[in-house]
């Protein structure tokens, strides 16, 4: 597609439009989860929606701007967004989408530049300085960017451009919803100084509190303190950060790297479970998902990690390192079960379990070794037959069965 082809999103342009020596961009999908989850739920579009189990414990993964409005956030228990906005229409995550439209958006940023930083499967910063002469200026590559997630993914995204990376992130979050923001690089103290202080990266909410009791509410009441002052108030390294980022001080370029360092999968129980059986089942589900997404976005694992959290909100983490990587849903469950029932818990009142693989490698740079003895099962190739009818007829059209519900009397499932 060209880019006269491209049809250009009508987001805005705030602050400033002098993007001279703004080659750093940060690209950010607009409530990813629930975007990508409404391509498929159009009638949806333009209500509140949140993406998330539908157990009252469970936590929503993402909601639309409409929920937001009502007071929804990611990480919220479901059992409180449910009482905020009755309203709102719940949506069960569909990870290998996600992935999918990830790895697409991915793609798109590395034919524009090959400096892309990805953070998470919605976010990237990009250095756009080598693709200038070819497409033109940091606004216009932004539009185009902007333009290309729209058409081909049928999603927005928002984006900030400006002179370093923490500024063009502060700026991508400012553009939001699908908008565009550049922040001019003689105008970085304009910009920042206004902003709360807990814009700055690096301030929690700990250290937001230690600013407001020393008077600091804004960038620009830390920019007109004392170094001294801060660093003996938060510490040198705290101190000197923020001094440094108020003052629109970011040296760190734009890395490419791999943004996944591990792919899981958890579950919060409806009520805590101490049937080791039971959780046996939900292993074998989590590790179902977790190969399935380890296939769809290419990788394979050497570690299998297993996280349990009981009634009394501790957690324990076990993992194992295998002799050679997978994506293999039976091997990841052979190892996850293993693991908890080495921990010999009878009868202990379980609240989450979740399954991680770790270690990460591109699939077709690490072929799976054969092992003297080892059984020839072939069942990489069945697991893949079912990532393609799953594709095709739902995800949950084909399970293990030991994950079919027994039938009632008259052939309805239990």
């Amino acid at each position: 597609m060209s880019r006269s082809q491209v049809r250009r999103p009508t987001g805005r342009i705030g602050f400033g439009a002098d993007d001279a020596g703004c080659t750093i961009l940060h690209v950010d999908m607009d409530a990813f989860y629930a975007s990508v989850s409404l391509r498929t739920r159009p009638e949806l579009q333009g209500s509140p929606v949140i993406v998330g189990g539908g157990g009252n414990r469970s936590v929503v993964l993402s909601a639309t701007y409409e929920a937001r409005a009502l007071g929804i956030h990611s990480a919220m228990p479901m059992s409180r967004a449910r009482r905020l906005a009755p309203q709102a229409a719940v949506v069960e995550p569909d990870h290998r989408m996600y992935a999918e439209v990830s790895r697409n958006v991915m793609a798109l940023f590395g034919s524009i530049t090959p400096i892309v930083e990805p953070l998470s499967l919605d976010e990237a910063f990009l250095d756009v300085s080598g693709a200038l002469r070819r497409l033109g200026s940091p606004t216009a590559i932004a539009e185009l960017i902007r333009a290309r997630v729209q058409d081909e993914q049928q999603i927005t995204c928002s984006v900030g451009v400006a002179s370093t990376k923490f500024v063009a992130k502060l700026a991508s979050t400012r553009a939001k919803p699908d908008g565009l923001l550049v922040v001019p690089a003689d105008r970085v103290i304009d910009f920042l100084h206004p902003l709360p202080v807990g814009s700055l990266w690096g301030v929690g909410e700990r250290t937001e509190e230690q600013l407001t009791r020393l008077g600091l509410r804004t960038v620009g009441d830390i920019a007109h303190t004392p170094l001294a002052t801060l660093q003996r108030a938060l510490g040198q390294a705290v101190g000197t950060h923020l001094h440094d980022l108020s003052w629109g001080r970011d040296r760190r370029a734009v890395s490419p790297h791999e943004p996944d360092k591990s792919v899981g999968n958890e579950q919060t129980f409806e009520h805590d479970i101490d049937d080791p059986e039971v959780i046996h089942a939900h292993l074998l589900a989590l590790a179902d998902q977790v190969a399935g997404r380890l296939r769809s976005a290419g990788y394979v694992g050497r570690t299998v990690s297993l996280k349990v959290r009981f009634a009394d909100f501790s957690t324990i983490t076990r993992s194992r390192t295998l002799r050679s990587p997978t994506d293999v849903g039976k091997d990841i469950y052979d190892t996850v079960r293993g693991l908890y029932d080495a921990l010999g818990l009878q009868r202990v009142r379980i609240r989450l379990v979740g399954v991680r693989v770790e270690g990460l490698a591109a699939a077709q740079d690490a072929p799976r070794q054969l092992l003297l003895g080892e059984e020839d099962s072939g069942r990489r190739e069945a697991e893949v037959a079912v990532d393609a009818l799953r594709a095709r007829f739902g995800s949950d059209a084909v399970r293990p069965a030991r994950l079919v519900p027994p039938e009632r009397p008259g052939g309805r499932p239990r």
